[in-house]
């Protein structure tokens, strides 16, 4: 890795954890009602809302309240969504006449986007209307990331309090989520990234005259036609781009998504956009640690996310910057400055962002959860692409998306606990409270229902016509485009390798379903653990109580995070990226 790119990952972690602790204390202070108590004009629009929706923002809820308030509500958000796509060709802010989205391709954007995870099997720019940009897809932008929030608020209140049956009331958590912490956030973002020039307007799309017209041959060559004119692509940009970046969306209102110089034109605004892309997930251990009234547990939590994501991500700019050794034997790759010295892997990168931005990026859009890109992921090295999969592979634990990433760690934490307690023939015991077999049964279920979802879908995939008639390129960079795009859904990441193609009855179907699963159907159980958690005693400590703050156990939960991981991918990442790593090796050699 070069000085430069080492310097660049120092600098970005640096301030992303500078600016992580005030807003997790911050967070704290809101979820634990602070805001309403101490400044009642700032609680205005809450009390308003609650007034409006007839919310009594008083009554608590079990988890199964809890669960089912959420349940519906993501039930409704699908259906409007869904609703709207179909009709859009006769609501308002449709300069380009778009008309009505398929209904497979509608039902599949519409869990997409309520589920947090964005998957795009479209051209935004190409098929949806300003309306559906900003009501639909926008709005749910925030609505998913605060359902996300919500539901660590209530995981972390069932861990620490005790001889309880509630945990919290989901609108309350809800709406604090989404006026006092992802918009104002989104506000001051969309203020800064105007400034580097993402647009914001509702102008119909520009034709402009080209500089430099070219001719275009049909595809029988028989023919050829004179480009003199292109159509630039307008629309409300920025407050889109804001929050889905904030939230852990991803989901692009271009195509290109930040690669393209309308949603992210500058190394500046690049940098704003990879620091909003891990904030609130770093910002949310600090919350966790000063709600439950010790900062050590969350600082422990981040030094082992960091642990396993700074190695990963310096050796994926360490990969990018060696470049394609087959490019290299051809002599095509080369600094025509220095040489015979390798310009590295730009293929899919933008020259403004270069290749350890993008490569930083790529780690840290799969570590939490994000899902936007600022380059081509089907054009990274095998050994790069592997990394942003496997880190989705994980669980999206390191440190993850607005609140399902802490609440995925946390229910690791507590099968680290288990094991250790077993270890040493005691009760393990998590903050004052015991890990039984009930907990165990449920963690097990919330870890084990996405590594069996996305192999039975992705060999689904690679067994049927349906689904290998979308396959573009043949081999294992073939199976490693399906298994990456079932890994991202299913982990609601939301980001793809483009040599697949998603618009298909097949991927929106099966696609649809498996972001459904990894949303809700691991919701469920991790909910269970926190209404088990509740009505609990605290235990008082004791010699043989386990400090889960120590060097000792954060080693123990990085070894059971990548054990897990390793466990269940292992052999498709072998049938995937290492093959094909191994092959350009043979390669290059004439093997």
């Amino acid at each position: 890795m070069t000085t430069i790119g080492s310097i660049q990952i120092v600098i970005y972690l640096m301030i992303l954890f500078l600016l992580a602790k005030p807003l997790g204390i911050y967070m704290a202070w809101v979820f634990q009602g602070k805001v309403s108590q101490y400044h009642a004009l700032l609680s205005l629009p809450e009390r308003i809302i609650y007034r409006l929706c007839g919310i009594n923002a008083e009554q608590l809820m079990s988890w199964k309240a809890y669960l089912f308030s959420m349940l519906c509500f993501n039930a409704l958000c699908i259906a409007a969504l869904y609703t709207l796509q179909r009709f859009q060709g006769v609501f308002p802010l449709n300069p380009q006449l778009y008309s009505g989205i398929a209904p497979d391709l509608a039902l599949s954007t519409a869990i997409s986007f309520v589920t947090n995870s964005d998957w795009q099997a479209y051209v935004p720019e190409a098929s949806m209307s300003y309306l559906t940009q900003m009501a639909g897809l926008t709005v749910q932008n925030f609505i998913s990331a605060a359902t996300g929030i919500a539901l660590l608020m209530a995981f972390i209140r069932g861990i620490i309090q005790r001889e309880s049956s509630d945990l919290g009331n989901f609108w309350v958590d809800l709406v604090r989520g989404i006026i006092y912490l992802l918009l104002p956030l989104s506000f001051m973002l969309s203020i800064l990234l105007v400034s580097q020039g993402v647009i914001q307007n509702f102008k119909p799309y520009q034709t402009v005259e080209l500089q430099h017209p070219y001719t275009l041959s049909t595809a029988d060559s028989n023919s050829s036609l004179q480009i003199t004119q292109q159509i630039i692509p307008m629309g409300p940009v920025a407050s889109q781009v804001a929050i889905k970046q904030l939230g852990s969306n991803g989901g692009g209102f271009f195509n290109a998504n930040a690669a393209h110089p309308f949603e992210n034109p500058t190394p500046f605004s690049n940098f704003l956009e990879m620091l909003a892309l891990l904030l609130i997930p770093v910002g949310l251990c600090h919350t966790f640690g000063r709600m439950a009234q010790d900062d050590r547990q969350g600082l422990a939590l981040i030094i082992a996310m960091s642990i396993i994501l700074v190695p990963l991500m310096g050796l994926t700019v360490f990969v990018e910057q060696q470049g394609n050794p087959l490019m290299r034997a051809m002599q095509v790759n080369e600094s025509p400055r220095y040489g015979l010295y390798p310009a590295g892997n730009m293929e899919g990168k933008e020259t403004r962002f270069g290749i350890t931005s993008s490569a930083i990026w790529a780690v840290a859009t799969t570590a939490s959860s994000n899902g936007a890109v600022n380059g081509m992921m089907d054009s990274l090295m095998p050994l790069g692409g592997l990394i942003p999969l496997w880190l989705m592979q994980l669980g999206e634990v390191v440190f993850g998306g607005t609140g399902s990433g802490l609440m995925g760690m946390l229910v690791l934490v507590m099968m680290t606990v288990f094991i250790a307690g077993l270890m040493v023939g005691r009760t393990p015991e998590y903050l004052g409270k015991k890990i039984e077999p009930y907990e165990m049964k449920m963690a097990s279920v919330a870890v084990l229902v996405m590594p069996i979802t996305v192999l039975f879908f992705t060999s689904l995939a690679v067994m049927t016509g349906a689904g290998k008639a979308s396959i573009g390129n043949p081999g294992p960079h073939g199976f490693t485009e399906v298994l990456y795009s079932f890994t991202s859904m299913v982990n609601n990441n939301g980001s793809a390798m483009s040599g697949l193609n998603g618009d298909t009855l097949f991927y929106n179907l099966l696609g649809g379903l498996g972001m459904l699963i990894g949303r809700f159907w691991i919701a469920i159980p991790m909910l269970a653990i926190a209404g088990s958690m509740v009505r609990k005693k605290r235990v008082p400590t004791g010699l043989g109580t386990l400090a889960t703050h120590t060097p000792l156990f954060i080693v123990l939960l990085i070894g059971i995070t990548l054990l897990i991981g390793a466990l269940s991918f292992l052999p498709a990442l072998a049938l995937g990226p290492i093959v094909e790593h191994i092959n350009i090796g043979f390669l290059k050699y004439g093997q």
